[in-house]
């Protein structure tokens, strides 16, 4: 096995922040991922973001579940804490951590698999609880690590790689996000980084349960089913001597469109994705009108992107259980322990 590392060598002059930091003190480890993989585009938005708002990297906690998006904490952010859990258990696992130390952002990435499928529980309760932090759905509509079965949120109009149908209609997160309650919800594409670092920017600074749901496609488990240099083709036409898999280099996909306007994106596979951005008349508040937007624009076979929601009112999860402002793990023996004339108190108010 090849171990490829970054160099530790840097150009001296690289721009600094606040902090006297430079994005280079954001990354983490090289990219295992496939080459051309949005999911390394979501990461590096992620690194952008933090270093353009100054956040120090060991004050921040990263989580994830399993799966090809589960992967990408490690590339970004190596001096910060980390939690790799189990599939689909993230968002509990990401509560327990806020509650025992809210003095820390955190940061749970996860994809349409892990959270629309075997933590879509998990998922739900976390919003509704608001949970205090960035929730990021590194969104491909395939199961990468398991070779590219239909996921939850893939479109029912959509061929898997075999010409298979999909039977069933998708999950929209975005829209789930809103029906649960989440305070600020929002939806981009991995390939543009001007829409997506400014809403991790703003979905960091928020207090409460902050989603972006970040299309994200897959290079490898997507490609288009007629094409002879596609992996089901050459697999039928070739004959192998060993045991051997190729993945071909594929360049990152990025866009660049106003306000308002309407852009099909032409992906890996040559299949298409129509992009809505959201304009300037558009309503944050209304929590009704944000899910009629998503679901009219979705009949045309558009995807909206943007900040779709936003409830700056909300109070997230320590000010709705009454926590003290302390993180628990800071807490010593006399304020966990008050002694009997509190205990007395409690039970008098119980009779």
């Amino acid at each position: 096995m090849t171990y490829i590392a970054k160099p530790k060598f840097h150009h001296p002059k690289l721009p600094l922040n606040d902090l006297g930091l430079t994005r280079r003190d954001y990354e983490g480890a090289m990219s295992t991922l496939c080459a051309g993989c949005g999911h390394d585009s979501v990461s590096a938005a992620i690194v952008e973001a933090c270093f353009e708002l100054n956040l120090p990297a060991h004050r921040v906690a990263k989580m994830s579940g399993i799966g090809c998006s589960s992967k990408t904490p490690t590339y970004f952010l190596s001096k910060s804490h980390g939690f790799n859990s189990v599939h689909g258990r993230m968002p509990s696992v990401a509560t327990g951590a806020n509650l025992a130390n809210n003095s820390l952002k955190y940061i749970g990435v996860s994809g349409d698999g892990d959270t629309a499928s075997i933590g879509f529980g998990q998922f739900a309760h976390a919003v509704r609880r608001q949970v205090d932090m960035l929730y990021v759905v590194e969104n491909n509509g395939t199961y990468g690590l398991t070779k590219g079965q239909f996921s939850a949120t893939n479109d029912r109009v959509s061929v898997g790689r075999k010409g298979q149908k999909n039977a069933f209609g998708a999950i929209d997160l975005a829209a789930m996000a809103i029906q649960l309650g989440a305070s600020f919800v929002a939806r981009s594409f991995s390939g543009d980084k001007d829409q997506l670092v400014p809403l991790m920017k703003a979905a960091l600074s928020h207090k409460g349960f902050a989603f972006i749901d970040v299309i994200s496609p897959c290079v490898t488990f997507n490609n288009h089913i007629g094409s002879t240099k596609s992996f089901e083709f050459v697999r039928d036409h070739e004959h192998t001597v060993t045991g051997v898999d190729y993945v071909p280099h594929r360049e990152t996909i990025t866009v660049d469109y106003e306000e308002g306007s309407v852009i099909d994106v032409t992906l890996h596979d040559q299949t298409r994705v129509r992009l809505r951005k959201l304009d300037t008349g558009y309503d944050l508040s209304d929590q009704a009108g944000a899910l009629q937007h998503i679901m009219s624009h979705q009949a045309k076979g558009e995807v909206v992107t943007g900040l779709l929601y936003l409830d700056a009112g909300e109070t997230e999860l320590k000010e709705k259980m009454d926590m003290v402002a302390a993180p628990l793990n800071s807490l010593g023996v006399a304020e966990l322990r008050p002694g009997m004339a509190a205990l007395e108190k409690i039970n008098a108010g119980l009779r």
